[in-house]
């Protein structure tokens, strides 16, 4: 199949094998996947203080008998105003872990979901001898500016980094850090020549090992 394709400030099309990603989107095993993800974001450090954390002391406040009013033990009671909260949240973990393989399929199944779509393109960044917002912001607007953009590298370049970091919603990942959520939430797939090669190899179906790299830039 053809996808968009960016260098030298001109966008064409370029040749890409999209078999090592599939051609069906696994929704369940995907949406598995992102939950994951954000259930591992969570920090589980909300908490309430139960009766026996609660400032107050536990004389009774008065005799049990003959004041016409309910009995009552201490001050620190839950139905006491400043008492203790019952059944309140406590810190925990939240984070679980699918199996190696499941995640690998959510993966494929992301970027076989955005190729359908239309949303990847390979660029050619040059050589980022040092960083520069100006250079980001020109790719960002030749590929039409998009509100969110993941920018896949081969391997991880701070000048790069730098670069781009300061645009809100777009993220920057290596090959091997690319995860389900991050295609799923990131908008615009911006791959790095041979970058979508290397995710390819770390999903691709059993027994592929490598995937034709594209070839026959047409403007």
């Amino acid at each position: 199949m053809k996808v968009k394709s960016y260098k030298s400030g001109s966008v064409g099309q370029v040749e890409f094998d999209e078999k090592p990603f599939g051609e069906k989107v696994l929704y369940r095993t995907l949406k598995d996947a992102v939950v994951m993800f954000q259930a591992n974001q969570r920090q589980g450090t909300v908490k309430t203080k139960t009766r026996g954390e609660v400032t107050g002391t536990g004389k009774k406040p008065y005799k049990q008998k003959h004041t016409g009013r309910a009995r009552a033990g201490d001050v620190k009671s839950p139905i006491w105003r400043g008492g203790g909260t019952v059944f309140g949240p406590r810190p925990r973990d939240y984070s679980y872990h699918m199996p190696v393989k499941a995640r690998r399929v959510a993966l494929r199944s992301a970027l076989a979901g955005k190729l359908a779509d239309g949303e990847v393109v390979v660029v050619e960044l040059g050589e980022f001898s040092a960083p520069s917002a100006k250079a980001a912001r020109k790719v960002l607007a030749d590929l039409g500016s998009p509100r969110r953009a993941v920018l896949v590298l081969n391997d991880r370049n701070e000048n790069v980094w730098k670069s781009f970091r300061n645009f809100p919603l777009v993220n920057i990942r290596t090959a091997a850090e690319l995860c389900a959520h991050d295609v799923v939430a990131g908008g615009l797939i911006i791959a790095e020549g041979g970058a979508l090669e290397a995710v390819a190899e770390r999903v691709g179906p059993k027994g592929t090992k490598k995937v034709a790299k594209h070839h026959g830039e047409q403007q």
